[in-house]
């Protein structure tokens, strides 16, 4: 297997691991790339017309999408985090250096959705090293078939 970097400093560093990923897994991928506060999601700190962090350097905002199933996509943030949607169930704030094993917890299937009897309820269940997961709920209207077949 190929050796991913554990730490991802920037963006591009980020897009070129899940390409790497894609290829891995046979995924097609396609990416967007933002460049530039003016360009970006999170605009908070950039006034009008300013493309440039108060450091001068370009923030760079990716948004990654993934062929196949699951329907997988990343939009990955200047600020260190990322939002992974699996199945149409958004999993915020990841951290850019969670996102690979985040990524092959999904596509080895080690992602599963747990159910609850009482009161009934669904969550999306992503093991991640460490023995840490995230965990997102899941509103049982938006069970696709894919996570359908990975209840436990």
């Amino acid at each position: 297997m190929d050796h991913l970097p554990e730490h991802l400093p920037t963006t591009q560093a980020a897009v070129t691991a899940l390409t790497a990923l894609a290829a891995r897994y046979a995924r097609e991928i396609e990416v967007s790339d933002d460049i530039g506060a003016d360009q970006t999601s999170r605009r908070s700190s950039a006034g009008f017309g300013v493309t440039t962090d108060p450091d001068g350097s370009l923030p760079h905002e990716a948004y990654v999408e993934f062929g196949g199933v699951p329907r997988v996509s990343v939009r990955l943030h200047p600020d260190d985090d990322a939002l992974i949607t699996v199945e149409g169930i958004e999993c915020p704030d990841i951290a850019r250096d969670d996102v690979p094993a985040f990524l092959r917890s999904v596509f080895e299937g080690l992602a599963h959705v747990r159910a609850r009897r009482f009161p009934p309820g669904y969550r999306l269940v992503v093991p991640l090293p460490g023995d840490r997961a995230h965990t997102e709920y899941v509103p049982m209207i938006l069970l696709s078939p894919w996570l359908s077949r990975n209840v436990r």
